[in-house]
């Protein structure tokens, strides 16, 4: 039996947006990745909307970015948690992985595949590492 009268949260992407994109900028710095690598991770094709949405942040994202962004975020959090050490945490996704997950490479080859379900994986990994969801 359906639940009534209880509705998913409204996403608001407008008010969304411009902060996911600071953040993830500032994220992308830490991990010194390239304007290729951000632009797989963000899922664009077009350097031109990756340079204004450099310099304009606040913009309207689509979910699909939006989701990226939080998958990266958490990815981020998570190794801030497992790694306490900044540097260690910020050089974990150049490092080789030996997870079967990343048959050796590196947890960012996987990320920059283009595929939202790759982040997710990441993500998954990292969660499941530290003990759960939360």
């Amino acid at each position: 039996m359906a639940a009534q009268g209880i509705q998913a949260p409204t996403i608001d992407r407008k008010e969304l947006s411009g902060p996911a994109l600071r953040t993830f900028f500032r994220i992308a710095e830490l991990w010194r990745l390239s304007v290729d690598e951000q632009m797989a991770l963000l899922g664009l094709t077009a350097r031109s909307t990756y340079f204004k949405w450099k310099k304009h942040p606040d913009t309207v994202l689509s979910k699909d970015t939006l989701e990226r962004i939080s998958y990266i975020l958490g990815v981020y959090k998570a190794l801030q948690i497992l790694l306490p050490n900044e540097q260690a945490a910020d050089e974990w996704i150049r490092r080789p992985n030996h997870a079967p997950l990343f048959g050796g490479r590196p947890a960012l080859d996987r990320m920059v595949s283009g595929q939202v379900a790759d982040l997710f994986v990441v993500r998954q990994y990292l969660d499941a590492q530290r003990g759960g969801w939360a």
